[in-house]
């Protein structure tokens, strides 16, 4: 992956509005979402919607298919993967890696408190 692709997909994330749209995406699946339902769901005006869309779509980071009258948005998985490999590459200067930590389901005040 090319530096110039890798700083359009994060120039494209690095928008609130843009992230919450990539993240209803991915978990829509492969069957991915008509437009008038992204709307609802983000509560983002259909003008803004389509200028975050496009923006998606030029990074390469979504994909739309006609749907009868409908536009159906999907997130790239291939590219997302492409874009954590590329900022994963050489990770740990190439020695072994720790294991992850566990996800900590904990409130932070809970930790604290215990």
């Amino acid at each position: 992956m090319e530096s110039e692709t890798v700083v359009r997909a994060l120039g494209a994330l690095a928008q609130e509005h843009r992230l919450a749209l990539f993240r209803l995406l991915v978990q829509a699946g492969p069957d991915g979402l008509a437009a008038g339902a992204i709307a609802v769901s983000l509560g983002v005006p259909a003008s803004s919607l389509s200028f975050h869309l496009a923006q998606l779509t030029n990074a390469g980071l979504i994909a739309h298919r006609r749907d009868g009258r409908s536009l159906i948005y999907t997130a790239d998985y291939g590219a997302m993967t492409a874009l954590l490999g590329f900022l994963m590459e050489n990770c740990c200067g190439g020695a072994v890696c720790a294991p992850a930590a566990p996800c900590d389901t904990k409130d932070k005040n809970e930790r604290t408190a215990a």
